[in-house]
């Protein structure tokens, strides 16, 4: 997505091209980004000038935008930290709520940092 930004509003980049910028493998990005495409984060295009693009501004795509996409294939059903169980939100245990605010706050970050964001060059730190 950060390849993809770099070009944004220049030009379509193809898979294979961003697979070696990366050192991924090629099946597992096509893959990737495919799946990107199918959940309308980046837009996709056939033929010789094709390649892939980002559907929106990478000012309005946040790192949660992209997490959930894949967040989506995991099994949505939680164990309980106490027992070999479902959590249950509607009969808590004991560290339910605060598990529970723990893991918001990991989040919070996702919710907040835009792809943009992550092209931006590093600030300086004053010493």
């Amino acid at each position: 997505m950060v390849v993809l930004a770099r070009h944004h509003g220049e030009r379509t980049v193809r898979s294979d091209e961003i697979a070696t910028l990366l050192g991924a493998p090629r099946n597992y990005l096509a893959k990737t980004l495919n799946t990107l495409a199918r959940r309308q984060l980046l837009v996709s295009a056939r033929g010789p000038g094709g390649g892939f693009s980002l559907a929106r501004s990478p000012e309005l795509i946040t790192i949660a935008d992209i997490v959930d996409v894949f967040a989506d294939q995991r099994p949505a059903n939680v164990r309980c930290l106490h027992n070999d169980a479902p959590c249950d939100a509607r009969h808590p245990c004991a560290a339910h709520r605060r598990w529970s605010a723990i893991t918001d706050q990991g989040r919070e970050p996702l919710l907040h940092t835009t792809i943009a964001q992550l092209c931006e060059p590093p600030t300086r730190i004053e010493s």
